[in-house]
């Protein structure tokens, strides 16, 4: 039994380019997958962020968006586009990430998986990346103040790299968990040939947690040898856990092997805050054409809200989640797709048709 079925307050991010359109799609099949699941029906806060909240605000990711999320569920964030910033406000972290490193959404879940009626180079890949989200290589986050990258003088940039015991030991156990829901394999993926200290560190990490879940099967691979591996046999793989810029690059690869990065899903989690990002970006050029593919932003939110629904044992918003991707498996499997996808359809033409299957069991 449910213990709770209280009204979600979920936070609506619409960002740049494709954003507003992916994302108010996205809501839209979220109040109907809720509808159909027998849940409440959503209240819905948008915050902006970007162009919009430039305009409004004077910088792309305002102190009021930030309060605005603190009093949420959680919250679905379109794609940004920090690239086309005025050039005072492409400094410091892009919008996503520092929202990341707010609310300390260490976890970045990214699945990867073919879909019937999608032409993939990789047709048995079923695999989930579990990235390492608040340090790394990534030098927007991993520092307490300020950012790792930095040039002492005019010709030379540097940046810093940042691996902790503690990050590395709490990303293994959601790599882990996830694992003993799927196949039963953990691969880490490093680089501890080049970088022993740090990568060294994640692997050995990594690995002593492992070692506490006796019914998996764990391997681990340089980082080159696993591109190499995913493109030759995808199939090969269940979960593979990684830090950050490898998990983001792999993830991407991983994506298309799949059939296209229209259709990558991401959550960002910590143990009580989630946050559903596509993978994609903000594709400027199809902005406003109703082009887009909204599917990876729809899936997202599938595991938005499975983890809502895991967390508060509600069956509801678990079986809301699983209706978004069945609904979106069964448009791909008709033949329904966006131009990505070599399809015809529109951005709302895919969106209704997804709509309409939310509703079958």
């Amino acid at each position: 039994m449910s213990r709770t079925k209280r009204t979600l307050r979920l936070g609506l991010i619409e960002g740049d380019g494709i954003g507003p359109e992916v994302v108010q799609a996205t809501r839209a099949v979220v109040d109907e997958a809720l509808q159909a699941a027998g849940a409440p029906a959503s209240e819905w806060v948008e915050v902006p962020i970007g162009h919009a909240a430039i305009a409004a605000c004077g910088e792309p990711l305002p102190e009021s968006t930030l309060a605005a999320l603190d009093e949420l569920d959680a919250w679905i964030l379109g794609p940004h586009d920090n690239a086309s910033y005025p050039s005072e406000h492409r400094l410091g972290a892009p919008p996503g990430g520092a929202i990341r490193k707010r609310f300390g959404l260490y976890a970045n879940i990214r699945p990867a998986r073919s879909f019937p009626g999608v032409r993939a180079a990789a047709p048995d890949i079923d695999l989930v990346i579990v990235r390492e989200n608040s340090e790394g290589f990534y030098a927007d986050r991993n520092m307490f103040a300020g950012s790792g990258e930095f040039r002492p003088t005019p010709d030379v940039a540097m940046a810093v790299g940042v691996v902790t015991r503690s990050a590395c030991e709490r990303i293994a156990h959601q790599a882990c968990r996830l694992a003993t829901g799927r196949r039963g394999r953990v691969t880490i993926v490093h680089k501890a040939n080049v970088l022993p200290m740090t990568m060294g560190l994640f692997r050995d990490v990594c690995a002593e947690v492992a070692a506490g879940y006796p019914g998996l099967e764990i391997d681990d691979e340089h980082v080159d040898a696993a591109a190499a591996h995913l493109v030759r046999s995808p199939g090969d793989y269940d979960v593979v856990v990684t830090e950050n810029l490898f998990g983001d690059i792999l993830s991407d690869l991983a994506g298309e092997l799949a059939g296209s990065l229209g259709l990558a899903a991401s959550l960002n989690c910590s143990t009580d805050r989630a946050m559903a990002q596509a993978v994609h970006g903000a594709a400027p050029t199809l902005a406003g054409r109703n082009r887009a593919n909204p599917g990876a932003l729809h899936l997202s939110a599938a595991m938005l809200l499975r983890w809502l629904g895991t967390r508060a044992d509600d069956r509801t918003l678990i079986g809301a989640g699983d209706r978004i991707d069945r609904a979106v498996a069964a448009t791909l499997q008709a033949g329904i797709a966006t131009a990505d996808l070599g399809g015809l359809a529109s951005t709302s033409e895919f969106t209704e048709q997804v709509r309409a299957r939310v509703h079958r069991r």
